[in-house]
């Protein structure tokens, strides 16, 4: 399916909802475009070859913006990937609350980094990437005390802020917090601004 091209509009190659928001509240004109990428085969390829958890963010952006971008000549294509790097292993979204009550427990206490890339792409190359990262401290908690955390969250907000919602609950995990809080939701979006800027 294309789209009508509108005035300084991209398309954005991903259905998070929080990545349109965080477009839409930089007054970027975006429409959403699910690159349907089957991301775990790719994790996995790319992780048995001894690739960064930066270099698969990385390479997720691109795919999913390449993709798309073949099917839309002329316009400009958004992809983003964010993972999680704890010990330089990618640590992947959950799938239900077991998965992520799991993912909570191998973070506690302990310092990961959030690892979030995009790729600009038109008509099926990449014309400029950015790859940013935040790194942040989880304070120690008991099994009980995160059983209790996740049943305050709701799947769409589970599934959707890598475990934390950053702006909100989320923040209460962590001791400490270093980077921007764009990054942590998954979408460096100065980098991105600065880019659009330029190019027109």
């Amino acid at each position: 399916m294309k789209y009508t091209q509108i005035k300084n509009e991209i398309i954005l190659a991903s259905k998070s909802k929080v990545r349109r928001e965080i477009l839409e509240k930089n007054n970027i004109k975006c429409v959403v475009f699910n690159s349907n990428i089957d991301e775990d085969p790719i994790k996995e390829s790319l992780t048995k070859e001894g690739a960064s958890p930066e270099v698969i963010s990385k390479n997720l952006a691109e795919i999913k913006a390449t993709k798309v971008s073949r099917a839309n000549e002329n316009r400009l294509v958004l992809g983003a990937d964010s993972v999680i790097d704890l010990d330089n292993t990618v640590i992947s979204k959950p799938t239900n609350r077991t998965e992520a009550l799991k993912i909570l427990m191998k973070l506690n206490g302990k310092k990961h980094h959030l690892i979030s890339s995009v790729s600009i792409c038109k008509n099926g190359s990449m014309i400029w990437n950015h790859t940013d990262k935040a790194e942040l401290t989880m304070k120690n908690f008991t099994e009980n005390e995160l059983r209790e955390y996740l049943k305050n969250i709701t799947d769409e907000k589970l599934y959707a802020y890598n475990v934390y919602q950053i702006e909100g609950e989320g923040r209460n995990l962590f001791a400490n917090i270093e980077g921007d809080e764009n990054t942590i939701m998954g979408l460096p979006i100065k980098k991105i601004k600065e880019y659009l800027k330029n190019y027109e």
